[in-house]
């Protein structure tokens, strides 16, 4: 018969540091759901970073502690991340969506769709509850890039938005088919977005992504105006004629008072995969360059990979497909990037810098 004890357990987890704050985890209130079944142990731990190598660290430096207790032989801990709501979107008794965030840029042709994908596939690989708006009505490509062809159905009034990897999704191109056109004037377009926010049943969700069409049309406005967005991601590729319409779609949503999350340059470079040799085909640095002179966040860049183009074809984002692929990796750096300037915009708080090492977890 195991002696093992909540007390023995906690004072274990007390030598276990979390680095920023310098307090233990016990003192800081980050281990819930203490259950102990023999020589078993489950536990919550709360984190507020979502940085993999974080999160995996103070689950290693947990784990060890508790395990040198002895009678305990199983350890099982689950992570979570608690997301900081936009205040606006809280205090909505309609929506249950803590932060909206928009995807967009200046020009189509960018990846701005296949960011949207692996950006919210990364959120949820993190533990966070995510949703899918594709908003592009006149290019919706969110249902192939999914691999999701069904018609969303109606319940309680509400229209059930359709799954696909974990995520939630509604797009248009769920409604209409794929070779029908669709000519829309602003006002039916604003109508359908209100439609997309307000009737269908996205339940509770820490993040809503919205893939955006490109330029500067009618599609952020009315987002702006029938939910009020958290803030908005630039996506680029680093040539000028790219760059020159971003400066554009950054001065839109200043005047939208859309606070600006950050700027992605994709298809940064391209690796050859035979000879190891960089080929930077769209040239480079222009995506960084760019945000430092409108004054944003540069979020990383992402390089050319023909699995991420398959990927998208298929129905597999290349952060399921290959994650341990270049692409992935950095695309998973960007959403925790985005994550971490919702957090420090929501709490006005400065936060760490992105990445920063963990240091002396165990005292």
């Amino acid at each position: 018969m195991s002696n093992v004890t909540e007390a023995h357990i906690l004072e274990a987890l007390r030598q276990v540091h979390e680095p920023q704050k310098g307090q233990d985890i016990v003192a800081l209130d980050l281990v819930k759901n203490l259950k102990i079944s023999g020589s078993t142990v489950n536990f919550t731990l709360v984190l507020n970073r979502t940085v993999a190598s974080f999160k995996q660290q103070m689950q290693a430096a947990a784990e060890q502690a508790v395990k040198a207790v002895p009678g305990v032989e199983t350890v099982d801990i689950t992570i979570e991340r608690p997301v900081a709501p936009d205040p606006r979107l809280l205090s909505r008794a309609d929506l249950q969506v803590r932060n909206a965030i928009a995807i967009a840029s200046g020009k189509g042709g960018v990846g701005k769709s296949t960011m949207s994908t692996n950006i919210a596939l990364s959120l949820a690989l993190d533990g966070a509850k995510v949703g899918l708006l594709d908003v592009d009505v006149y290019g919706p490509n969110i249902p192939i890039m999914m691999g999701v062809h069904e018609q969303p159905k109606g319940s309680n009034n509400k229209i059930q938005p359709l799954q696909g990897h974990g995520i939630k999704m509604m797009s248009m191109g769920f409604l209409v088919d794929p070779e029908q056109p669709i000519i829309w004037r602003g006002p039916m377009l604003h109508n359908a977005i209100r439609q997309f926010i307000e009737d269908v049943d996205w339940g509770d969700i820490d993040y809503l992504i919205i893939d955006l069409p490109p330029g500067t049309g009618d599609a952020s406005l009315s987002l702006s105006q029938s939910l009020g967005l958290t803030g908005a991601v630039i996506v680029t590729t680093p040539q000028q004629v790219a760059i020159s319409d971003v400066i554009r779609s950054v001065g839109m949503f200043k005047q939208l008072n859309v606070p600006i999350l950050g700027v992605i340059e994709n298809m940064s470079y391209f690796v050859a995969p035979d000879t190891g040799k960089r080929y930077d085909i769209f040239g480079h640095g222009g995506g960084a360059a760019m945000a430092k002179k409108v004054g944003v966040d540069f979020l990383g860049e992402v390089p050319l990979e023909p699995e991420v183009r398959i990927g998208g074809d298929e129905g597999q984002p290349i952060v399921v497909r290959d994650p341990d692929s270049a692409a992935a990796k950095a695309i998973r750096d960007v959403a925790q990037r985005v994550a971490s300037a919702v957090e420090k915009r929501n709490l006005g708080q400065a936060g760490s810098k992105f990445g920063d090492p963990v240091l002396s977890i165990i005292k």
